[in-house]
């Protein structure tokens, strides 16, 4: 099999609902979709994306720029086109935009080659499991009242969550707890809280923070402090007694390696985009594991399942709904947990005709 053409198509996704934590507001989301043509009729497809559409074009550019490591490739090879395009990249450095189009190539290649192998991706890569627990975090924002948080967690539960996400990083600390405990109050023991800060406090704040939201049962604190501090996190993990979850603001498994190496993390949170795609993912998944460490994957619901299927470390993924809007098929969640798809490849194909009716000329 052999790649005959790439292709990409800038797409704004809109949002049911405004995305906002304590560093982002957004009302859309605009994604870059990659897809891979070949001589046997067989297409590889994935996406990245940014908060800002206006910024897409820089992005498609960049994957454009690497088209010539993919066109007339066996995507077998997927290794040695991941380490031509970081050998390309390197002037301008191994994160940030070049690794997001590496990103949206790998993956694409991946999706190929379980295609051509007619398997689910998880099983290529060994399968270790069918189903994997997941969590709700397409809401529960910082901007809404304690009302809507509880009317919104209940709608989770309804769909099948056993767990959620809450977003953090008032500036009144005590408002934070508040939301936390009525929360648990309402949803009683059995669902698990997570509560996500998007690095907006500093090294006190997030430990007396802890402190103040222990009672509650949480199940971690995400990302409390700035992503690239990480001997504050080393010392807010060292103070606090409910597991510190981060990692999806660094790039590649060398990234991963400088936050394990720091004692930064009880759960490590690789995100597919920043990894450079599912090759790069996969060894970040290993690499915690020498290390005892845990991982659950960081947006990218899809095609992050690959990996929930394949890496025994892995306890979690994030269940997003943002970008359910690109895909034929549904994700089925049964009990909190996520049934891993038995399509071949990545198990979710491209909505011809959403893609046509939101694409970005």
């Amino acid at each position: 099999m052999k790649i005959t053409s790439m292709r990409t198509q800038r797409v704004e996704v809109p949002l049911d609902k405004p995305l906002i934590t304590a560093i982002h507001k957004t009302q859309s989301l605009g994604c870059v979709l990659v897809v891979l043509e070949t001589d046997t009729g067989l297409r590889g497809e994935n996406f990245i994306f940014v908060l800002d559409k206006n910024r897409l074009h820089v992005l498609e550019a960049m994957v454009q720029s690497l088209s010539h490591h993919v066109v007339g490739q066996d995507p077998c090879f997927v290794e040695k086109i991941w380490q031509d395009m970081l050998l390309d990249v390197n002037p301008l450095g191994t994160s940030g935009i070049a690794v997001s189009a590496m990103s949206a190539i790998d993956t694409a290649l991946w999706d190929l080659i379980g295609k051509q192998a007619q398997l689910p991706l998880y099983q290529v890569f060994g399968a270790c499991r069918s189903s994997i627990k997941t969590y709700a975090s397409s809401g529960l924002w910082l901007s809404a009242s304690i009302d809507e948080l509880i009317e919104e967690a209940h709608a989770f539960v309804e769909q099948g969550f056993r767990a959620v996400k809450l977003r953090i990083g008032k500036p009144n600390a005590r408002d934070d707890v508040e939301r936390v405990a009525a929360l648990r109050a309402s949803l009683g023991d059995e669902i698990e809280i997570l509560t996500d800060a998007n690095q907006s406090l500093c090294v006190r704040e997030a430990i007396a923070l802890a402190e103040m939201m222990q009672p509650y049962q949480i199940t971690w604190l995400e990302e409390p402090i700035a992503a690239h501090d990480l001997a504050g996190q080393a010392r807010v993990r060292d103070k606090i007694n409910i597991p510190l979850a981060s990692g999806e603001t660094d790039y590649t498994r060398w990234g991963m390696k400088n936050i394990l190496d720091a004692g930064a993390v009880d759960i490590l949170m690789p995100d597919l985009q920043r990894m450079g795609g599912l090759s790069e993912f996969r060894k970040a998944a290993s690499l915690a594991a020498a290390y005892n460490v845990p991982v659950s994957t960081h947006i990218f619901t899809e095609q992050s399942l690959s990996i929930a299927g394949s890496a025994a470390n892995c306890i979690s993924v994030e269940h997003v709904s943002w970008f359910s809007p690109l895909y034929k098929e549904e994700i089925k969640i049964v009990e909190g947990e996520i049934v891993l798809p038995t399509a071949h490849g990545l198990g979710f194909t491209f909505d011809d005709d959403f893609v046509a009716s939101h694409a970005i000329t």
